[in-house]
């Protein structure tokens, strides 16, 4: 530990003058660490702090999270992605309920245990909520210390995530393991970008060995690159009368258990000649009643992690009641934002023009 004094001196100097005041910070709450670091996982911090106060205010303990119906907690996360987390949130309340007594575990083991907690945000309730020496080895964290040691090996496999963690461990000063975790997490989000980082600013400027080399663009490295697929949507927003026609994503998948207008999906783009000629568009509008189509809105580009999205709106004015499959709901158009939707039918609303 003597080894590293004068880095983690250094280290907590800078996070002293340059640290964020945040909501989550310098707190010993391990609900609301909680819910920021999954919050926080594939978000920024400018984009997640509102979500953040807005959660916290609805569901300001594990109680009234636990309490609350999976429809509301997906809508307040309405907007974040990646809804998988909400709805591994909402069961983990459950859990701590009901086999905790409604009192966030202590250990790390524990917490590791619960659902949707893996080993970085075990670490970070951990050391932050009670001091734990676990170290949080995060993109901020692999990008700072593969530089300042000008370690090559890849951060996205097994060995590169056990190396670089061993190596945060050796480092770190185990009765401030809260405060050396958010430091390095900070340094990393701040100081150590990842494009263009200010290296001349830097206090660790003559001890980085990348950037003595010159080599600070060629770190951290990676191995895997992930295929991204191309998935064509075609969407039908239907209207009867004052109701609207939406369906419930049963799927596995980040959507799971939101709701959105009915629609075919393909993995090559379709005309509108081949889009009606299709076993589901006969399957979706079986009548013979005439139909009348609008295109809304057409190849709007909604990119995921491993997904490139490209959905084409139609509006569907139907006269009377039409008889839909049975995962249809009919709802008051104007009711739509009680239900939780993802964020590709989220920005169609907000454009939408009759």
């Amino acid at each position: 530990m003597e080894k590293y004094s004068a880095f983690t001196d250094k280290l907590f100097e800078w996070y002293g003058v340059h640290q964020r005041i945040l909501p989550w910070r310098n707190i010993r709450d391990p609900y609301r660490i909680w819910i920021s670091e999954i919050i926080l996982q594939q978000t920024r911090v400018i984009q997640g702090l509102d979500y953040y106060n807005r959660f916290i205010e609805r569901f300001p303990d594990v109680g009234s999270l636990a309490l609350a119906e999976e429809q509301e907690v997906l809508k307040y996360w309405q907007g974040l992605g990646y809804y998988s987390r909400a709805r591994n949130l909402h069961a983990t309340a459950r859990i701590i309920a009901e086999n905790f007594g409604g009192k966030f575990p202590e250990s790390y083991e524990a917490i590791l245990s619960l659902k949707g907690i893996g080993e970085y945000t075990a670490a970070a309730i951990a050391s932050m909520a009670f001091n734990l020496p676990y170290p949080v080895v995060d993109g901020n964290v692999f990008r700072f210390l593969s530089r300042f040691f000008a370690v090559d090996e890849p951060i996205d496999t097994a060995k590169g995530k056990n190396l670089f963690t061993e190596l945060a461990g050796r480092m770190m000063v185990r009765s401030q393991a809260g405060l050396f975790n958010q430091a390095m997490m900070e340094f990393g989000a701040l100081q150590c970008l990842p494009a263009s980082p200010d290296c001349a600013s830097c206090p660790f400027e003559s001890q980085c060995s990348a950037r003595a080399s010159g080599t600070v663009g060629d770190f951290p490295v990676k191995r895997n690159k992930t295929a991204i697929k191309t998935i064509y949507l075609y969407y039908f927003h239907i209207h009867s009368g004052n109701c609207i026609y939406l369906r419930k994503r049963k799927e596995k998948g980040i959507w799971q258990n939101l709701y959105e207008f009915p629609l075919i999906g393909s993995e090559t783009p379709l005309e509108w000649n081949d889009l009606i000629a299709t076993d589901e568009f006969k399957a979706l509008f079986p009548s013979a009643e005439p139909l009348h189509f609008r295109m809304v809105s057409k190849n709007r580009k909604h990119q995921l992690t491993h997904r490139t999205l490209y959905a084409d709106f139609y509006e569907v004015t139907l006269e009377n009641a039409p008889k839909f499959a049975p995962d249809l709901i009919a709802i008051p158009a104007d009711t739509i934002a009680e239900y939780p939707i993802h964020r590709l039918m989220e920005i169609y609303l907000e454009n939408y023009e009759l």
